[in-house]
């Protein structure tokens, strides 16, 4: 029976050791394999960095040859408005007079201003909205008449 008993327990003692033996291999494979996959992650981040860096730098380059572009065509504009002066005048794009601006930026203004300060946010900001934009238009008028 001490026999038997003795063999069992170094089979025991003999399994136990080969198990932990292939469970530290098993643990060096999942580390490594995390290690490889962070290489991985970390290849592709520079590959998309230096694809940015490659695609930012064409942007600059198109930004200053259309910056030389805009340039030499105002030289030639200037140029060739000087010269027909006479026979032609040159028409100035008109923008957005004060008063529309000043309309268009008191009715944002009063409408989310009306939103949060009134109870029933629907009518605050249609009140708060028709209110700012008759403001901002009155300003932006006596802007305009200063400006004449």
């Amino acid at each position: 029976m001490k026999k038997i008993s003795l063999i069992c327990s170094v089979a025991i003692l003999l399994c136990s050791c080969k198990n932990s033996a292939g469970e530290a291999q098993v643990v060096e494979q999942s580390k490594q394999a995390t290690i490889d996959s962070m290489n991985v992650v970390m290849a592709q981040q520079k590959a998309e960095i230096a694809k940015q860096k490659s695609i930012d730098s064409m942007q600059t380059v198109a930004d200053q040859q259309a910056a030389a572009a805009a340039a030499a065509a105002s030289r030639n504009t200037k140029s060739s408005a000087v010269a027909s002066s006479s026979t032609q005048t040159t028409t100035k794009k008109k923008g957005w007079s004060s008063t529309a601006k000043g309309a268009l930026i008191g009715a944002g203004v009063g409408a989310g201003t009306g939103a949060i300060v009134s109870k029933k946010k629907g009518e605050g900001a249609i009140i708060g909205g028709l209110a700012g934009a008759a403001v901002g238009a009155g300003t932006g008028a006596i802007i305009d008449s200063k400006k004449k």
